[in-house]
This record gives C-alpha cells, structure tokens and sequence, in this order.
C-alpha cells in the first residue's frame, strides 16, 4: 500500500518518540530532561547499564552510543516488536488518532482475492488436520510419532495429512461452496495436461501449512508417504498467495521469538525447525526446498541482524552454506551478518537434538562462526600453497571477494581478518610455539603493525590519535560542539581524513537536522568514520568506555585539544628558537628558560596537570628546574647547536 505525500510527516509530528520507547525502557531521571524532550536510558537493543540510549523526543529520533542503533518511532517499533513497516504505521496512526488513507480500488480488490484465497487455504488445513485422525493415515501417524512428534507440536503446526485419493481435498471444499476455480487458484489442485476433472496436487503426504508473518496459510508443504514417490517432499506452486522464494517456513512463530531475545536459527527443513522449536529454540526457520535466495536473506536481516546459519553436517549443508557466502557478500553491512554453525557429520539438528537434547544443539550454536572464518576455509580447505604463485592467487582471489562487499568499513575489516588468517597459516611456527614448548618469537600483531605509531613518525602519530579522540567525542556526544565548535574551527586536522570528519561535524552543527554521525557519514562514507574508532587508543578512552556521557565526552575532547594545541606550540617555539639560536650565545640562560616553559607547558598537559599559570614560576634562569628536566634541556640545545652548525 503506498502511502500519500506528507502522511508520514505527519505521522511522526504527532506521536511521541518517548512514549514510545519508554513503554520499553526506564528513563534516566538523572540526564534526561523532559521539558526539553532530550531522554536517555540504558539502551534496549543491547545489554548494558549505562544510559547511552538517547531520545530527542523533539525532532523525533533516536540514537545508541554504545551500538548505534538509530531510528524513527516507526523503526523502534520494527526493531523492538519484530512489526513490517505498514503494522507499524498503523499502530502508531491508531494510537494518534489519525486515519489511514483509504487504498485505491484496485489495491482493495488485490487485497480481498488475496483474503478469500487465504480462507480456502484454511479450510483445506482444517481438512487435512482432521484426515490425520483417521484409518488412512495410521503410517503417518507412525512416522510423526517416531520422530517424536507429540499432540502439543502436531497442533502448534497444524500438521495433517492429504489421503491419497485423487480428489479428497477438491471435493470437500467445493461441497462447502467454494468455487472449484479458487481451489485450483489456491494451488490445491491442479488440471491435468490432456483435459478431464481437477486432481488434488497433494496426495499420500503429511502436510505441513505454510504461513506468512501475520499467520494466515499462504502455502503448503507435503511429506511423502511412500518410498517410490516422485518427490520426498513438495510444496504449492506459486500462485497469489503463494511465493516460496520469498517466505521462510515458521516466520511468523520466529519473529515473535526473536523478539524477546531468541537467536534466529536457519536450519533445512520442516522437521528441523520443528524439532527447534520443541526443545526451546523458538526462532527457527527453514527455506522451502530451495537454497536461500535474496529475498528470504533479506527477509531473515528484518528478523535479525545476525541469523545463525544451522546446515546438515554433510557435503550438502556445507555446499550450501558455501553458496550463501557468495549470495551474502554483496548484501553486508554494518548491522548485517551471518554466523554458521554445521551439526556433527551425519546430523541435522533433528537428529543432534533427539541424540544430545537442547544442551547439545546449545552447545553448537555457541560455537558458531563467522561468515569470514568459512569464506577462508572455503578458499584454503584442500589446497597447497607451496610456491609464490600458489600464494599470490590466494591472495587474488581473497581480494576480489571481499572487493563485492559494497560496505567500504566492513570491506576493510574482512581484508584486516583474512590478512590475520593468512600470516597465522604461512607462520605456524610463530603462532603455534606454545605446542612445542619452544620461545615464543615475537611478532606484532595485525593492529600494531597497521597501526598509526608504525605507519607515522611518533610526533605525526601522537598528534593523529589525538585528533581521532577528539573526533570520536564529538561523533558520541555532538551536542559539546556547542560549547567547542569554536576552537575546533581553528584546528587543522593532520589527516584528509580527519579533516573531511570534522568539516562535516562543525556543517551538521551550523544546520542540526538529524543524527550528527548519520550526516557525517552521508557526507564522505562510513569507512573514514570507522577507522576512527578502531584506533586502540580511542577504544579505550573514556569517551567509548562511557558512551552517551557528554560531560566526559566534553572532557576528554577538551584535554586532548589543550595537549594537541600544546604539543604543536612547542614544535613552533623551538623552530622560533632554533633561527634565533646564534642570538642567545650570550644569553644560554634565558634560551634554556624560554624552551623549558614550551616544554613544561607541553609536559604537563600530556598529564593533564598544572593550570593556567603562564610561566610555571621557574624564573629565567631555570633554578627550578629538576635534574632530570635540566639534562633534557641540554640534549635538546645541543640537538639544536648540531643541526645549525654541525658536530663540534
């Protein structure tokens, strides 16, 4: 259903963020101020106990500075309560009072076929719940029963049976008055190629209902009976109800779960998810029959960020776990992955299950991995890199993999990992000597040797790291450029990178509308804003140790500025004096007084020590000066002497 222009402006104009989202949270007294709609609580998407959940009840968005989950009332309402986007729309208009417009006829008239097909779906699912009952069906209630398929479950899936006969289901509905072309149109029976009376498609067969995400029967699945069948399992054809590239078996049950904190679980088959849900795992789902497509891995993204990935331990599951990576790679993004975990050789998670109960199928699911660990076993598993050129085309391939990741900040974070991988599977040596007992070599990490302090010079480096905490401060809290927009104006960012950062900050600040590290983000890309807060010295500044707290964000930008701005004059006083040096040679006293008040000023604020004293009370002649202090004063004016005049 479309929606006319302005409704959802209006929508949102009327309801209230906060009262929303505090039917979910409980709201900080301490930092929020009603009055002014700015709210904070400890965040509902993610476990902690700080409020760095914030809400501007004003301009009708929210943000997380600890996951950054940002949004609408609409998207809080998806993301809390597992809603579609129109559920969601009108809950919020009913809530406000306003009416949703009306649908265009035709849009109706779709919307009622589609109803009325549903509701013959129905009945044929209340027909074949009631054949499971009877004498035609002993077999298959001997299978469900050794499966071990109690009442509880048969009717939590509405599971019954389609007789074999050729037109039980055809005719039972068409004697309730249904016309025989809707149950054609249904899918539940078919004509044959050469003329002649309609056929049910479903016949001999333990039926499994198939429903969209709010419940109604959209399809069915159909187990065969006999050994010599065609197909062991079928499901309807496509029709208006009915695509089965675009459902997932159980998706509405799942949702629910997922919803309350359940792990989404994306296991084969019917019996699988079944089996799931039976022993606890309420958010199960499974394909129809196909390997995933596009559509159901979008569809299992709105479920969950982070689907598990459940496949049969065989040759099979681990084919079509390897099929998905190559489905998934160009769809990732932040907030958008995949995690794998195949059963023991032989077992899908029915038989783990039925062999070790939910502790077992527990304890697989905690060991799943991440999608970029199978990528690398996919393109290592079974093959020699016994030459240069073996490794290069390793590295090739890895290369052009990771370049169909369309996100530039993800895109370097799998490069990072696999680079990670690659040098732990060519050094074993090195990454294994705790096995022979032997010294460990030491070998930098991938972080430190990517790191800024080994790909700069230590003042250059120093100074980046500086500016990345203070980037990062504001980008958690950007309300403290109310009070540093000023000085950070006058500051020039020792990096393109950063520069572009803190342009399209100090932009948002001139004309504030939305999510600040949204519209930096728009502006120049995820990836530089990334590469700030994957510094190790960011990740453990309290700005990101704490996120949300303005006042410490405030701080901590304020401390870094006093010490970049600091270290920066210090490096001007000694060019100053290194072309005024020959006219100090009468004065050395006066020279080491003026250098030790840069270096003083600069030494202390790295501690973040001293206060606003200009000249530290130490007196021309340097008398106050420590021991230790004096003899680096020396060093540096020899340093000084050296590179005017040569050694003497």
């Amino acid at each position: 259903m479309s929606l006319p222009p302005g409704f959802l402006e209006e929508l949102r104009g009327r309801s209230s963020l906060a009262q929303v989202v505090g039917r979910k949270v409980i709201w900080d007294a301490r930092k929020s101020n009603q009055g002014k709609g700015d709210m904070w609580a400890p965040c509902p998407f993610h476990q902690e106990k700080s409020a760095s959940f914030h809400v501007d009840d004003r301009k009708g968005f929210y943000y997380c500075f600890g996951c950054h989950a940002k949004g609408d009332a609409i998207s809080f309402l998806r993301e809390t309560e597992n809603m579609g986007f129109m559920e969601a729309v009108e809950l919020l208009a009913r809530e406000v009072g306003m009416p949703m417009p009306a649908r265009d006829p035709q849009a109706q008239q779709k919307a009622d076929r589609r109803t009325e097909l549903s509701d013959v779906m129905e009945a044929a699912v209340q027909f074949y719940r009631l054949q499971l009952s009877s004498a035609a069906a002993v077999e298959a209630r001997a299978y469900l029963d050794k499966r071990g398929l109690r009442a509880e479950a048969l009717n939590r899936f509405w599971i019954g049976y389609a007789p074999d006969t050729r037109q039980g289901v055809f005719r039972h509905l068409t004697a309730k008055g249904i016309a025989p072309q809707m149950v054609i149109d249904a899918g539940l029976a078919a004509l044959p190629d050469g003329g002649g009376a309609p056929y049910d498609r479903f016949r001999g067969r333990i039926i499994y209902p198939i429903r969209d995400l709010q419940g109604r029967c959209i399809g069915l699945g159909g187990r065969a009976m006999a050994a010599d069948a065609k197909a062991k399992y079928l499901n309807s054809p496509e029709t208006e109800l009915f695509d089965k590239g675009r459902s997932l078996y159980n998706q509405g049950p799942a949702r629910e779960a997922v919803g309350k904190g359940a792990p989404l679980i994306v296991s084969e088959g019917y019996m699988d998810v079944i089996a799931l849900v039976e022993a606890g795992f309420g958010g199960a789902v499974a394909p129809l029959g196909t390997a995933i497509t596009e559509d159901q891995l979008q569809l299992l993204w709105r479920l969950s960020p982070e689907p598990i990935i459940a496949l049969d331990g065989d040759r099979a599951g681990l084919r079509a776990a390897q099929r998905l990576i190559d489905l998934a790679l160009p769809l990732l993004e932040a907030g958008k992955s995949l995690r794998f975990c195949l059963m023991p050789e032989g077992q899908d998670p029915d038989d783990l299950i039925r062999a070790q109960g939910a502790a077992g199928m527990q304890a697989v699911l905690d060991a799943a991995q991440p999608m970029v660990r199978l990528l690398w076993q996919r393109e290592t598993e079974g093959v020699t890199f016994d030459s240069p050129e073996r490794k290069a085309g390793l590295d090739k391939i890895l290369f052009e993999l990771t370049g169909r990741i369309q996100d530039q900040g993800l895109r370097h974070h799998y490069r990072e990992d696999l680079r990670r991988m690659q040098w732990e599977f060519f050094n074993p040596r090195r990454t294994n000597t705790r096995r022979s007992g032997k010294p460990a070599e030491r070998v930098p990490s991938l972080s430190t040797r990517t790191s800024l302090l080994a790909s700069q010079s230590a003042r250059a480096a120093g100074d980046a790291l500086r500016e990345a905490v203070i980037l990062a401060s504001v980008l958690s809290a950007p309300q403290i450029l109310d009070r540093l927009a000023e000085q950070l104006s006058e500051v020039p960012m020792s990096s393109v990178d950063h520069q572009r950062i803190l342009n399209a900050l100090l932009d948002w600040h001139r004309r504030p509308a939305g999510i600040a590290r949204d519209h930096v983000v728009e502006k120049i890309g995820r990836g530089p804003v990334d590469t700030v807060f994957s510094h190790a010295h960011v990740q453990v500044s309290p700005v990101v140790r704490k996120p949300g707290d303005a006042e410490i964000a405030y701080l901590c930008a304020s401390l870094e500025l006093a010490k970049l701005a600091s270290r920066r004059g210090v490096a001007e006083e000694i060019a100053e004096q290194a072309e005024d040096f020959a006219g100090f040679a009468d004065d050395g006293a006066a020279m080491k007084w003026r250098i030790a008040q840069a270096n003083l000023a600069r030494h202390q604020a790295d501690l973040g020590t001293g206060d606003d004293k200009t000249d530290y009370e130490t007196g021309p002649n340097g008398a106050d000066l420590n021991k230790d202090e004096r003899s680096a004063l020396d060093r540096l004016i020899r340093d000084i002497s050296y590179s005017k005049s040569g050694p003497n």
